[in-house]
């Protein structure tokens, strides 16, 4: 068991350095920069359960081409039935996924955590991530088991943050720094130019 998240520079009794050791993000971090390119293949295992199904809708359609036997052969034909939904089910469930992937992914670059991603080469990590979130939302209980585990590891989530000691900037706070970023950055006036004591008279 993981012991208990650090407290948050804003919480502690001693404020003295107190955020040498987290990690401020801004909201937008990432803003400009490109969504890497999707580093995954297909869902093999997810491809392999279509083709089991196939197999098993041609050797149906076979039995029943050669049975006689008119209960045998209804028997067959709806077991056929039960075989073609399942392909149709896991055809719709693939292409909903890809679709949705992209989607997710793109949506997960674009967040001010990201940035540490691309720092520590996490790309493949953040993919699997969406893939298991992708099979949890579709209902496969394991995968949101092993979703929520990545989240935490990942930072995404408040206390998956606070335990990697990373906060993301507050819109005021962002605003309030940008302005002092900017005045940091606007040239001051040298001391002996002359200009500087100029003023309008109306």
């Amino acid at each position: 068991m993981p012991g208990p998240p650090p407290k948050h520079p804003s919480v502690r009794a001693r404020r003295n350095n107190a955020k040498s050791d987290f990690t401020t993000l801004r909201p937008d971090e990432r803003d400009g920069k490109p969504t890497p390119p999707w580093p995954l293949g297909p869902d093999v295992m997810s491809q392999a359960r279509v083709d089991v199904a196939r197999d098993r809708q041609t050797a149906l359609m076979v039995e029943i081409e050669g049975e006689e036997d008119g209960r045998k052969r209804g028997k067959l034909k709806r077991d056929l039935a039960k075989v073609e939904l399942v392909i149709a089910t896991l055809t719709l469930q693939i292409e909903q996924a890809r679709d949705t992937e992209v989607a997710l992914w793109s949506e997960l670059w674009a967040m001010p955590q990201a940035s540490i991603w691309e720092q520590s080469h996490a790309g493949r990590e953040v993919a699997q991530y969406v893939r298991w979130k992708i099979r949890a939302e579709q209902g496969d209980s394991k995968a949101a088991v092993e979703a929520r585990l990545l989240s935490d590891r990942l930072g995404l989530n408040p206390l998956a943050l606070l335990r990697l000691r990373v906060e993301i900037e507050r819109a005021e706070q962002a605003e309030t720094s940008g302005k002092t970023r900017r005045a940091r950055a606007a040239p001051k006036p040298r001391k002996d130019d002359p200009r500087g004591g100029l003023f309008a008279v109306s």
